[in-house]
């Protein structure tokens, strides 16, 4: 029988030493760090939530979901802390806020806690707050001069007849200052019915807002939503029959379209301004092109992602892993300074 062969071994590598390349093959690259990105919102189960932490967990990072409410805040003298559900609240790399209205002025003190323990956060709370006051983010607006309807807000109960005139006259749209999802927004006729609802409104201590009612958007309005310094999707909305208001919440129906540039760097530069990094800007179309009407903080992207096929969630939680490693090195050399 001839003897068998046997194949030479390979000698080892010392520690330390480099191994003998083998031919042009590619080296392994080295793994990208997995980011912490947290959620701040009252339910996991909602459509942006859930859409939000699969995007995360598909970019191979990890996502943690905080119910805003259950969020514990302590201070002390230089080192502000968090707890949630006991335990320490540590390690968190960047923060998308998704704070409802209802629970405004908690999530913001959330918001600036986070802030406080130097952990990015996509939306600041002066931006937030800005963006859900109607009559104060329009003033902004306004300043820098993007076009909106025009606006009237007043506690005199004198004169309904001249503030309906500063605002083009009858039907008149009449807003609650915090109101969202169309909640809040009613459309009036006659000056007999805008004085019933200024009334009621006011006796309920609720501030108001009076706005022109522009005849030429027909029902219909453009949702556009804004990522950093981009227009990441756009529909139109258009009310159900016999309704005025073109929320999809309230029965709307929203169709992808392409903006023309100006209603892009309008929305862009509505964003800015109110100083938002993730923005839902909407805007009436009027006869001289695009016109102002809301900005949302928080804004829901279902039925856009319906009408668009874009993954918007994607869009969001790429620009928030973008803004952590700036946004962090940012705060990391601001603390440096401050030793």
């Amino acid at each position: 029988m001839p003897p068998r062969k046997v194949k030479p071994k390979k000698a080892p590598v010392p520690p330390g030493a480099q191994a003998p390349e083998r031919g042009d093959a590619p080296r392994p690259r080295r793994p990208r760090a997995k980011k912490t990105v947290a959620i701040l919102s009252r339910k996991r189960s909602l459509f942006s939530t859930r859409r939000l932490v699969e995007a995360i967990k598909a970019r191979g990072h990890r996502a943690v979901v905080f119910d805003t409410l259950r969020c514990c805040l302590m201070l002390a003298q230089g080192r502000p802390r968090m707890t949630y559900r006991g335990a320490e609240v540590k390690g968190v790399d960047v923060v998308i806020p998704r704070i409802g209205a209802s629970i405004t002025a908690y999530g913001l003190a959330v918001v600036n806690h986070f802030e406080m323990m130097d952990v990015p956060v996509l939306n600041p709370p002066t931006a937030i707050a800005r963006s859900r006051d109607k009559l104060r983010a329009l003033q902004f607006l306004a300043r820098a001069g993007l076009d909106m309807p025009k606006t009237v807000m007043a506690h005199d109960r004198g004169d309904v007849r001249k503030l309906v005139h500063e605002v083009g006259g009858l039907p008149v749209i009449i807003k609650l200052i915090k109101g969202t999802q169309g909640v809040g927004v009613m459309i009036a006729h006659t000056l007999p019915e805008v004085q019933t609802i200024l009334d009621t409104f006011w006796d309920l201590g609720q501030e108001i807002v009076l706005q022109e009612f522009v005849a030429e958007s027909e029902g219909r309005d453009v949702r556009a939503l804004v990522v950093g310094d981009t227009v990441v999707g756009a529909m139109r909305r258009k009310a159900k029959k016999g309704e005025f208001r073109s929320n999809i919440h309230r029965g709307g129906e929203g169709r992808a379209i392409v903006l023309p540039p100006d209603y892009m760097e309008a929305a862009v530069k509505a964003a800015r301004i109110i100083g938002l990094e993730v923005a839902g800007v909407d805007m009436l179309e009027g006869r001289n092109g695009p016109r102002l009407m809301e900005i949302n903080s928080s804004p829901g992207f279902e039925g856009l992602e319906g009408a668009t096929g874009q993954d918007i969630a994607g869009k969001i939680v790429e620009h928030a892993l973008v803004y952590a490693g700036t946004r962090g090195s940012a705060l990391v050399a601001r603390a440096g300074r401050a030793t």
